[in-house]
């Protein structure tokens, strides 16, 4: 890997955390007004990078800026962003003026185990004819009720804001929009300001935010900082770093709280004690499940979800946290065969992606010699590309199949199957399944047809396994990777993992609602878009992604009716 910017000095880390120190205080007793500002600044700053952030993005990741697959650099990026950043100043601006976030009308219910779900999206008008019959809704932990979920939402603006703290935020080299809006929330949200360690990934970014962030640099509320592993341990071990936020691998977590492998880190995990005790957030990724649950499917319907599913697994060449690394389905599905036969002539007919991210190789290599006698590669490897590949028929009775156990950063999914008397015993084996056999706890999917789910039964079990799956979000026909978009959704793992088995992680970001005891994200889609509906901008077979995308962007930033047209017509056409 060539890394583009030197690595920060010592002596230079040292005096970026010092004046940080020196503004924690200044920056924690800020008024909403103040942060509210703060807020318009970076706005501002985002709108006047995000051509140019686009275009670097897709020169490193080897994507054509005037094609589709640009699409998904404005998506992931600049359009996650504005976003995020619109609804977190409205709910400021709420809680200024109602003393907390104002949810949509009629949006708590209570759930028949107890639990308070709050439908977060739609949100508005435009919620409603940009994403059309989609849905999403916020479970609570056991413990908030409907009467004490405003006293469980913006908890530090309630009362005496807290003392200000420094924190690290190891930024994510896969998805662009990672490392900025980590960002972001420990400052609005955990009152703590950061130093930004780009990750070498992509590290090219790193002066678009120095420019975007340029008036939180020179209040002293922000500092950039460029370097490898030897640069994130100084300032990891740093005595005036409080706390830490990491998105990217277990296995790092893992050094950075326990050390390196071996018979001293098993000792201090049995011993709870660990190399650095500092407060750490993080999201680590996770085997991501599809499960598909067996029906009666029109061919169309075939086709759709095997675009769908394809889609989740190829977006940024696969080196999602939440991309589909196992298809989980049932051993009797009449059609199964017709459903993998067109998976695969749609993962076929995709180009291979630049492997920019490192160990991709090995990785691969790794996966496809485990499953030498049943992986399907389709297509070619090359210098510096890597073939879509499917795993088939991993046995799921053995627990400790490779697929099941560790996350696949590259573009390889396996399947499975799983038995079951009818449609919902099926699904309720997947519950059990995905909780106890496959690693983490990030992201699921469920697809499932109409006509399938109004059954009494299976209706039921599809209840049950919303309110049983162990994920932070589980999506209903889609790829749950909307519910990093939506911003209104919190990302991040299921919670009560503890330091000494992290999987996916502690802690959640995005959630501009900002409740402080979410659980899980239930988001639900229409089974299938009708032929008069768009494409969605997210599918690999969109021709028009890049255009609708930046139109979307550029929307998200300054939502307007005037916008709409163009979405639209861009959209129907894609």
């Amino acid at each position: 890997m060539t890394t583009t910017m030197p690595a920060t000095a010592n002596s230079d880390l040292d005096t970026a955390i010092n004046a940080l120190k020196e503004k924690k205080d200044a920056f924690a007793a800020l008024d909403l007004n103040a942060r509210i500002q703060l807020l318009d600044e970076i706005i501002a700053g985002v709108i006047a990078i995000e051509e140019d952030w686009v275009r670097a993005a897709c020169k490193a990741k080897g994507l054509d800026i005037n094609k589709s697959g640009a699409g998904e650099e404005w998506l992931a990026g600049p359009m996650a962003m504005h976003r995020n950043l619109r609804l977190l100043k409205q709910s400021l601006i709420d809680v200024r003026d109602h003393g907390t976030p104002q949810l949509p009308a009629n949006s708590v219910r209570v759930h028949s185990n107890g639990q308070t779900i709050v439908k977060v999206f739609p949100a508005d008008f435009y919620d409603k004819l940009l994403f059309k019959g989609f849905v999403a809704e916020v479970w609570q932990q056991p413990e908030v009720t409907p009467e004490n979920l405003p006293q469980n939402m913006a908890v530090i603006y309630q009362g005496e804001l807290p003392p200000g703290k420094v924190c690290l935020v190891l930024g994510a080299g896969n998805v662009s929009s990672i490392g900025p809006l980590d960002v972001i929330y420990k400052m609005f949200v955990d009152n703590e300001l950061c130093i930004l360690k780009m990750n070498p990934v992509n590290e090219y970014l790193g002066p678009l935010w120095e420019k975007a962030f340029k008036t939180y640099i020179d209040k002293g509320f922000l500092r950039v900082v460029y370097g490898a592993a030897q640069v994130g341990d100084y300032l990891c071990k740093h005595d005036d770093v409080d706390s830490i936020h990491i998105t990217g691998s277990d296995k790092t977590h893992d050094i950075i709280v326990w050390g390196p492998p071996g018979d001293e880190r098993e000792e201090r995990k049995k011993n709870n004690n660990p190399v650095n005790s500092k407060p750490i957030t993080s999201e680590l990724g996770n085997v991501s499940p599809v499960v598909i649950v067996p029906g009666q499917w029109s061919a169309a319907d075939i086709q759709f979800h095997a675009t769908n599913v394809a889609s989740m697994l190829a977006n940024n060449g696969s080196f999602n946290c939440n991309a589909a690394k196992l298809l989980i389905l049932h051993e009797d599905w009449a059609q199964r065969t017709e459903f993998m036969d067109a998976l695969q002539a749609v993962l076929k007919s995709l180009p291979p992606r630049k492997a920019y991210y490192p160990g991709a190789g090995d990785r691969y290599k790794s996966f496809t010699e485990e499953y030498s006698e049943t992986a399907v590669k389709l297509g070619a490897e090359a210098e510096g590309v890597l073939p879509w590949t499917l795993l088939r028929h991993a046995d799921s009775k053995n627990t400790k199949n490779m697929c099941f156990t560790t996350e696949a950063f590259c573009g390889v999914l396996a399947e499975t199957t799983l038995p079951g008397a009818d449609a919902a015993e099926f699904l309720d084996n997947a519950v059990e399944f995905c909780n106890n056999t496959v690693w983490g706890t990030l992201n699921a999917c469920i697809i499932v047809d109409p006509k399938t789910e109004q059954s009494d039964k299976v209706h039921k079990s599809l209840e049950k396994a919303k309110e049983l799956l162990r994920y932070g979000t589980i999506g209903i026909n889609h790829w749950p990777a909307l519910g990093y978009c939506l911003a209104s959704t919190p990302w991040g793992a299921f919670p009560g993992h503890t330091l000494e088995d992290i999987q996916s992680g502690i802690g959640v970001v995005h959630n501009t609602y900002l409740f402080n005891k979410s659980e899980k994200t239930v988001i639900k889609g229409p089974f299938r878009l009708s032929i008069l509906d768009p494409v969605p901008p997210w599918f690999v077979t969109n021709s028009r992604t890049h255009i609708t995308a930046r139109k979307l962007t550029k929307f998200e930033a300054a939502p307007s009716l005037f916008k709409l047209p163009g979405i639209a017509v861009s959209a129907a056409l894609g």
